[in-house]
């Protein structure tokens, strides 16, 4: 049997669906929605262009580069609310936000 391989993206869909969102495809990404909250999550690397406009934003990366992703926004102070969700195959994930420091255990 081959190997199961998943994307960021999946990642964070399962993720938000374990925490009640309703999850759906678009245009940039995933939208997840419970009551009054949309968040737009968006699978991120290096050379992702980080958006200019938003309300909620969450950035899904690899672990091992979700803290650089972190760095890179909070150096563009970009005038929306984000976080980074580092995400590994296994289910394991951490938060990255700009006011609790570099983690939060998930």
């Amino acid at each position: 049997m081959g190997t199961v391989t998943t994307t960021p993206s999946e990642e964070a869909r399962s993720i938000f669906a374990d925490l009640g969102y309703t999850v759906s495809k678009s245009d940039d990404g995933l939208r997840a929605e419970r009551k009054w909250r949309v968040v737009h999550v968006t699978a991120a690397d290096d050379s992702t262009t980080l958006p200019d406009s938003g309300d909620l934003r969450c950035f899904v990366a690899w672990k091992e580069s979700a803290a650089a992703l972190r760095e890179r926004l909070l150096d563009a102070t970009p005038d929306y609310d984000w976080a980074v969700i580092g995400v590994d195959t296994g289910g394991d994930y951490e938060v990255l936000h700009p006011s609790f420091g570099p983690s939060l255990a998930a």
